[in-house]
């Protein structure tokens, strides 16, 4: 689906909700109320001035005090590798924003995650994953990080991790492995009206961050959730 097509589907009756240099903002009419959207479209890169501007928009919503609920859509390149963006500190203003959305999940807004293309590394990392919930619609296309660039970082040869990705989920980019490790909790019908099924999303979540319950659960993170309550453990021990 195409933004159009996921802004018509989610606000039959109109909505306030503009793209502009590729960043989406504005609200429109849901569940008797409003929900607040931000986001990515046509595969831009997420640089300094754009996740500025997005957590601008977040931390606008919070600060209103209303709980209106924040969807994320997402159709990014990776964050924009330029020299200019990283002097200015990017990586900063990527974790910025996905405080924000944090901050906005812990003041009561509920904060869902919708990726309709492709996204990755850092872009991936503030927007989506930084959300509650993360639904996707087919086709979308995330990755955390491709086979080659894993391979300059651990210095392992490519043929040797693509014979990994394919047992191994969390080797592997793509849209069935991110569901595999409970990144994306969901994967939404775009024949069915958006709104109803972001409204149910949202009527189900639950206390918590539970990407490492559904790793588990469906395989393709087994021993993460453990690991993850001993250090837990560990700490409060210490």
């Amino acid at each position: 689906m195409t933004l159009a097509e996921i802004l018509a589907s989610l606000f039959p009756e109109g909505h306030a909700v503009t793209v502009r240099n590729g960043l989406v903002m504005g609200s429109g009419p849901f569940d008797g109320g409003r929900i607040q959207v931000v986001g990515v479209d046509g595969d831009t890169p997420l640089g300094v001035e754009g996740a500025l501007s997005l957590s601008r928009a977040v931390l606008d919503t919070v600060r209103a005090g209303e709980r209106t609920p924040i969807l994320v859509v997402v159709d990014s390149d990776s964050q924009r590798m330029s020299r200019r963006d990283e002097l200015l500190g990017l990586n900063e203003c990527l974790a910025h924003l996905a405080k924000a959305l944090l901050l906005a999940d812990r003041s009561g807004h509920p904060t869902v995650g919708l990726i309709y293309g492709h996204s990755a590394a850092g872009a991936f990392i503030a927007t989506a994953l930084a959300t509650r919930v993360l639904a996707a619609l087919p086709g979308a296309d995330p990755s955390v990080m491709d086979l080659p660039s894993v391979a300059r970082v651990t210095k392992l040869p490519l043929t040797k991790l693509q014979e990994m990705a394919k047992s191994t989920p969390v080797f592997a980019p793509g849209l069935d492995n991110m569901v595999a490790t409970g990144a994306v909790h969901a994967i939404l019908d775009p024949d069915k009206p958006l709104a109803v099924q972001i409204r149910d999303l949202i009527a189900r979540m639950e206390p918590g961050d539970v990407r490492d319950r559904l790793g588990e659960e469906r395989g393709g993170r087994p021993v993460a959730r453990g690991i993850a309550a001993a250090v837990a453990d560990q700490a409060r021990l210490g």
